[in-house]
């Protein structure tokens, strides 16, 4: 669930021996699957662990992590880095911000997923974004656009040549197309 690299692992052991005895560290994610989702790892007292929390062991010390966080954080990593600036401590966890979803799970749900975590954060760097309102018997994917996407000069190729080609490889023999539903009305909140 989370990969902790064996510089974190050290780290992690040299800052709990000057802790109680007993305190490990808690991985969790505030606010999970939503676009403010931040990550954190703090210190974790043993009176501080829940009935409902996962326990993951490591060299000299067990990862907390409480039962929300847990699939926010499938495919995290944790790593210490040591370079000519210094030393840090870094935390990826791409799924934070969107849950994944099993390989199994239906069309729509794998779909809006891709959307979410590869698609939208590009959307966002122009205030838009995309969702997938209907999957039809055929294989189109019905999208809607909404923030600065809604009346932008770009949103057909985006549709086209971004979107559309994207999930037509990820989706290959499942989907045939897109279509965008959106009335686009070009207004203040556009990009041009």
């Amino acid at each position: 669930m989370i990969a902790i690299s064996e510089q974190a692992q050290t780290h992690f052991a040299k800052l709990l021996e000057k802790q109680p005895a007993g305190t490990n560290i808690r991985v969790f994610v505030v606010n999970p699957g939503t676009a403010q989702a931040e990550c954190g790892v703090s210190y974790c007292p043993p009176d501080a662990v829940e009935e409902t929390d996962i326990t993951l062991n490591f060299t000299g010390f067990d990862a907390v992590v409480d039962e929300e966080s847990k699939p926010y954080l499938v495919d995290a990593e944790i790593d210490f880095v040591t370079d000519q600036m210094g030393s840090q401590l870094t935390l990826k966890a791409p799924n934070a911000k969107v849950r994944k979803v099993s390989d199994n799970a239906p069309l729509m749900e794998r779909v809006q997923y891709v959307i979410d975590s590869e698609i939208n954060p590009q959307l966002a760097n122009h205030g838009g974004r995309v969702s997938v309102m209907e999957l039809t018997p055929s294989g189109v994917a019905i999208l809607q656009f909404g923030g600065g996407c809604n009346g932008c000069s770009q949103v057909d190729l985006t549709l086209k040549e971004g979107i559309e080609k994207e999930l037509l490889a990820r989706f290959d023999g499942e989907l045939s197309g897109v279509k965008d539903i959106t009335e686009h009305q070009r207004g203040e909140h556009s990009y041009y």
